[in-house]
């Protein structure tokens, strides 16, 4: 990465010069590793400066639904910065695997996130539904294992991991998984109510994690429009007591 071969060109080149004064070796070779580490500093913030600009405005164009400019963004983020730092390359392609799976285009989607980053947590969840909807359920177990083992505290993504295992069979797994999570999330309200549906060998309700939740299209529009009915009425109830 260049990052790295810049900061350590840069390290080296100042030991050996500090060698070259009455300076000892181990003094010298200590301020060599500390110009190392300042380049270093300096050339990563400048970097991810911007990354972060040319992502915010990719982020405008998504809220704008301008989503084939959004990916050409990223993908020139990814062309042009991923030599320079670690990780650039996998967490571009977790946001163009992410953006593919909003707009339903899950094979393009899978394409990206299988080669993303783990913990960008959505993405990750992402490619362990598209495992599931491939029914490599084995995939998506480890998939989702990887995501909750670096997102130990977001109750989103222990849900999800719950509610795949319950829709391909395994309530049991899926309960076990809600238990776990709440060991890391004490006191999460919706989590402890969804382990005590799946014990009951009920539904779990995710439509509490609202945008969150919809983003993954794991429920059919008709099902949602229902339920959206179904609120509305009982609102209108409400009204004429």
């Amino acid at each position: 990465m260049f990052s790295l071969l810049i900061s350590l060109a840069a390290g080296v080149v100042a030991t050996l010069l500090l060698l070259l004064t009455p300076l000892h070796y181990a003094f010298a070779s200590l301020l060599g590793a500390l110009v190392f580490a300042g380049t270093y500093a300096i050339v990563l913030r400048q970097v991810m400066l911007k990354i972060n600009a040319a992502v915010e405005g990719a982020q405008k164009d998504l809220a704008a639904n301008r989503t084939e400019k959004a990916i050409r963004t990223i993908e020139e983020v990814q062309k042009k910065y991923g030599p320079w730092q670690f990780y650039i390359k996998q967490q571009m392609n977790s946001q163009i695997g992410s953006i593919h799976y909003l707009k339903r285009e899950f094979g393009k989607a899978f394409e990206y996130l299988s080669q993303g980053f783990v913990r960008h947590w959505v993405g990750t969840a992402m490619l362990a539904i598209c495992y599931m909807k491939r029914s490599q359920n084995g995939k998506m177990i480890d998939t989702f294992e990887k995501a909750v083992s670096v997102t130990r505290k977001e109750p989103l993504l222990w849900s999800l991991y719950a509610f795949c295992l319950e829709k391909v069979g395994e309530r049991d797994k899926a309960i076990k998984v809600m238990e776990r999570g709440l060991k890391k999330l004490k006191g999460d309200e919706r989590m402890q109510e969804n382990l005590e549906a799946l014990r009951e060998g009920k539904k779990m309700k995710m439509q509490g994690y609202g945008d969150l939740w919809f983003q993954f299209h794991l429920e059919k529009t008709g099902t949602l429009m229902r339920l959206h009915t179904k609120a509305i009425q009982g609102r209108r109830k409400i009204v004429r007591r």
